[in-house]
């Protein structure tokens, strides 16, 4: 059995009454494999920044980088591609467009999600005078309901 399938049937175990009531299992599995993804990020952020970096600043010559940035820098590309893996393999399963293509669409995807985070972020704090916190949670939200949408019927089109 495929590591996808495996962590398929994992996450279809605990799709259960209510959450079945509520959520699709296509959109319960795109909460869970963000879910995981997020997790992921975090710790490959902590082995990183502690024990990669060991909360140096990091002198390139040109410009000097902050461990808190390095590390964001590095744990990127692990992330983008554990989410596209997870995606595509457990998410969103059935699939019409090659791997390559998927990619770029993701990485598309990836990318008007970070504009539209800075765009939320902005907008909530300094024109609605939100607090920053709960600004962040709002642009959460509008972020996750993008990125799904966006990975349905764009990046992983049935």
């Amino acid at each position: 059995m495929r590591l996808a399938e495996i962590i398929g049937k994992a996450i279809d175990s605990c799709y259960i009454r209510p959450v079945s009531l509520i959520l699709s299992n296509e959109l319960f599995r795109y909460g869970v494999c963000g879910g995981m993804n997020m997790f992921l990020d975090l710790v490959w952020y902590y082995l990183i920044y502690h024990y990669v970096l060991f909360e140096k600043y990091i002198n390139l010559g040109i410009i000097i980088v902050s461990p808190h940035v390095a590390a964001l820098i590095i744990v990127f590309p692990i992330t983008f591609l554990t989410g596209f893996w997870l995606n595509r393999n457990v998410a969103f399963r059935a699939t019409t467009f090659g791997r390559g293509k998927q990619l770029l669409r993701y990485a598309l995807t990836v990318a008007g999600a970070i504009l539209l985070n800075y765009v939320c972020i902005k907008f909530f704090v300094e024109y609605c005078a939100i607090w920053a916190t709960p600004a962040k949670a709002l642009t959460t939200i509008v972020s996750v309901i993008y990125s799904y949408l966006v990975g349905r019927y764009f990046t992983f089109v049935k």
